[in-house]
């Protein structure tokens, strides 16, 4: 059985998921992929992993990098439990590529390749936003792209960290687009 809570954050509302093992779950209100992997059967509940949660983001908000985790644990195939972890290995106010985190699981799996395009899907498939940071990850090319809570909230997200924004671009087919600086 899974409990759910919601939490406010200088962002929005997010709403939390866990089961007995730590966190499944932690979506902002109206995001892409909105509790897709949470049970069918949750309730409405309190527990440690949303009070370590809880903290964790407060922490975070307040733009510190937290020294601890919650308990964490997602939901999803083998591939894309390896892509999760790999984000959560992306230093805080650091940038990695879709491609850099390909080549990373195609050496932990022994392959010679590894696609972006699979990378992309599993990121952005993330069920626990923020503290599994996929707003870390951007294009091969410097765009600011794939973010299922929006990408106001990836930018923000990044600069909260100090990472210079004004190095990356909105790709042309999305409507919040600006020019990319030269």
């Amino acid at each position: 059985m899974e409990l759910i809570t919601t939490c406010q954050t200088p962002l929005g509302s997010v709403t939390m998921a866990c089961s007995q093992e730590g966190l499944t779950g932690l979506w902002f209100e109206g995001q892409k992929y909105f509790g897709l992997t949470l049970s069918p059967e949750y309730q409405t509940g309190d527990s440690s992993a949303f009070d370590q949660a809880r903290q964790w983001l407060e922490i975070y908000f307040s733009g510190k990098k937290p020294d601890f985790l919650p308990p964490l644990a997602p939901k999803g195939t083998a591939f894309r439990l390896a892509v999760w972890k790999a984000l959560t290995e992306i230093p805080y106010g650091s940038t990695l590529t879709y491609r850099e985190i390909a080549e990373k699981i195609a050496v932990q799996k022994n392959v010679p390749s590894m696609s972006s395009q699979a990378v992309g899907q599993a990121v952005g498939h993330n069920p626990i936003s923020i503290i599994i940071p996929c707003h870390r990850v951007v294009g091969s090319s410097g765009s600011l792209t794939g973010y299922a809570g929006g990408i106001e909230k990836k930018i923000r997200l990044l600069q909260l960290e100090h990472v210079d924004t004004s190095l990356f671009f909105i790709p042309r087919d999305n409507p919040k687009r600006k020019e990319r600086s030269t």
